[in-house]
């Protein structure tokens, strides 16, 4: 069960902060757990987990490839692994690693890439992930999940820890907006409806949640009704979420921290087109590579503000006539 806030502003702590305290509550729980990592520990907050659990805690070095395959030959002994990296690295760069050594051989890794989309900012094109969930995506019988706040990655995280299989978990490092109570739960595999709506549906996750429900508010203020779903699971997606959407407000605007080809945008659009054919529009990365800059600046030049998810809300839904 999930509640969302009635006033959405930054959380308190990053992300990364979150992040290393549910990994230390797990392991506290479960000798089981352990982390590989490459080179970042200091960056995603585990520095303490490390001097912690320095039998549990692995420092890969910068080979991203091989972390994965020692994570898969971790879960073939009966651990439970998790590993973390920036989210390019996460993803371009141990591929074959993640269809071979995990999923094909259906072993249980748990990894996560951090820094996701454009909260890379100043790294740059090279560290900027807007293509890592399309990566996976095409990899069988791997689930990813995007936490939207601290308090969604804590649940998801205590969630996978007992789940078998190969999960790819995207976060931003920093510090993001609460969207979520305390003790919210949520269900893998289900979207969370956040505002109900009957005129245009809007379908994001992630870094652009916050950004989605100001844009609500706006077209709410100009006569416009928007339903606000929180798609945190991209695939295996919630297809009944998407079907409903568009049966019931026949207009579908999905807005996503990453390029729109084979990002959230094509996995809504390919249900739409064998369910329910509607109106659509794609906000996100728009097939380009990343760039240098403040976050807002990034949103700008790639049209991911709240007045281009707005515009896009209203020209979606006067198309529906």
């Amino acid at each position: 069960m999930y509640r969302v806030v009635k006033d959405i502003r930054p959380e308190e702590a990053e992300m990364r902060t979150a992040f290393a305290a549910t990994m230390d509550e797990l392991a506290a729980q479960d000798d089981s757990v352990v982390y590989f990592d490459c080179d970042v520990i200091n960056s995603i907050g585990m520095t303490g987990f490390s001097k912690k659990y320095p039998d549990r805690c692995v420092d890969c070095g910068i080979q991203e490839a091989n972390m994965i395959g020692v994570a898969a030959g971790a879960s073939a002994v009966g651990l439970k692994p998790f590993t973390h990296t920036f989210g390019p690295f996460a993803a371009r760069r141990v591929i074959d690693q993640v269809y071979i050594s995990a999923a094909y051989a259906k072993l249980n890794v748990r990894m996560v890439g951090s820094d996701a989309g454009v909260t890379a900012s100043y790294n740059g094109g090279t560290h900027m992930p807007i293509e890592d969930m399309g990566l996976l995506r095409a990899i069988p019988e791997v689930t990813l999940l995007e936490p939207t706040d601290s308090v969604m990655l804590a649940d998801l995280m205590r969630q996978t820890k007992d789940m078998y299989g190969v999960y790819y978990i995207r976060i931003t490092r920093k510090v993001t907006d609460r969207i979520f109570e305390e003790s919210s739960t949520f269900e893998i595999g289900k979207a969370a409806t956040l505002r109900d709506g009957s005129d245009v549906t809007l379908i994001t996750s992630g870094y652009c949640t916050s950004d989605t429900l100001k844009a609500a508010d706006v077209l709410a203020e100009q006569g416009i009704s928007a339903r606000v779903l929180n798609m945190f699971t991209w695939k295996p997606i919630d297809k009944k979420a998407i079907r409903e959407a568009a049966e019931q407000t026949g207009a579908i605007v999905t807005i996503e921290n990453h390029n729109i080809v084979n990002g959230l945008g094509s996995s809504v659009s390919e249900v739409v087109g064998e369910c329910c054919p509607v109106p659509m529009k794609r906000i996100g990365v728009p097939d380009v590579f990343g760039e240098v800059g403040s976050i807002d600046y990034l949103k700008q030049i790639f049209h991911m503000t709240v007045n281009d998810i707005v515009c896009a809300a209203k020209e979606t839904f006067a198309r529906k006539s």
